[in-house]
């Protein structure tokens, strides 16, 4: 196959996994204008129609589905036999890209990648925060980080964390107004601070725990919401409503009072983090190191 045939190829997988020119020309290092040309091309030369283009949208069309699924394992299958071929050289090697939410990618992913990346500088880390539940296989991620119970049965995951344990928390200010909710069912009366859920595209339920084990989730209502726990820490911080966020998010604030923990009976433990992959990550000697590096041990 001539080498401009398997280009063409390797820009129409790009375009058809990101269902967007725009993003696929970024990762390509190309011009969306370019893009399109190399496409139209290889359409033209296959005498059939691969993607179906509207002023929002870009999807593969029956022909380009087929395309998709024959040929896009294989380039994969080459570029994971490229990456093992590292396992030969003195130090490994590779580029790895890890989806996690903001709480994982800056509490327990970066605290322990920047110990140890300087001392393998051919192992470059994309990390992208995401708090939705990614497809870690269709969007091309090398790993991904969930909490425990969240990892899908067919993944291989190694702990890279202790238990969480979340906590209800507000401002001094906003106690001096409101009465300290004694049962969660008493926050239904409270204004507390939301947090969308990108992948359900609704609120997040509040999630506790009686004396018996059974679980209770709460459904809360306040004036402001963020898709971003840091912003929900800063807003409760300021006096915006009762939050609901991993303890150890708000520890500083907790210790020098300007937040207090509420309904902490109620608040238990719930399994840590988890990197977790598919099995044909296993092979390249620098996501072996980097899954040793990141592995929780008590």
């Amino acid at each position: 196959m001539a080498r401009e045939n398997v280009n063409d190829l390797l820009a129409f997988i790009a375009v058809a996994r990101e269902r967007s020119f725009t993003r696929a020309a970024a990762k390509l290092g190309l011009s969306q204008s370019a893009l399109s040309h190399t496409v139209r091309q290889l359409e033209a030369r296959l005498g059939v129609r691969l993607l179906t283009r509207t002023t929002r949208a870009v999807s593969p069309t029956e022909a380009g589905e087929r395309l998709l699924n024959g040929i896009a394992p294989h380039f994969d299958e080459i570029e994971a036999q490229i990456d093992a071929l590292s396992e030969l050289r003195d130090k490994p090697a590779g580029n790895i890209r890890i989806t996690a939410s903001d709480h994982a990618s800056r509490h327990v992913l970066w605290p322990k990648l920047k110990k140890i990346l300087p001392n393998f500088p051919d192992i470059k880390v994309e990390l992208v925060q995401d708090n939705g539940l990614t497809d870690i296989v269709t969007e091309r991620f090398d790993a991904g980080v969930r909490m425990g119970e969240q990892v899908a049965k067919d993944m291989i995951s190694a702990r890279i964390s202790p238990d969480i344990r979340f906590a209800v928390v507000g401002a001094s200010s906003y106690f001096a107004v409101n009465p300290e909710p004694l049962h969660p069912q008493d926050l239904v009366r409270h204004v507390c601070i939301n947090e969308r859920l990108p992948t359900y595209g609704g609120f997040w339920a509040w999630d506790f725990e009686d004396e018996d084990g059974r679980a209770l989730k709460i459904r809360v209502n306040g004036q402001v919401a963020f898709n971003n726990i840091h912003t929900v820490l800063e807003a409760a911080v300021d006096g915006f409503g009762l939050a609901y966020m991993p303890e150890d998010i708000a520890r500083p604030y907790l210790d020098d009072g300007r937040l207090r923990h509420v309904l902490e009976r109620w608040s238990p433990y719930w399994d840590g983090y988890y990197l977790y992959y598919p099995s044909r990550r296993q092979s390249s000697p620098a996501f072996v190191t980097l899954v040793e590096a990141l592995r929780h041990r008590d």
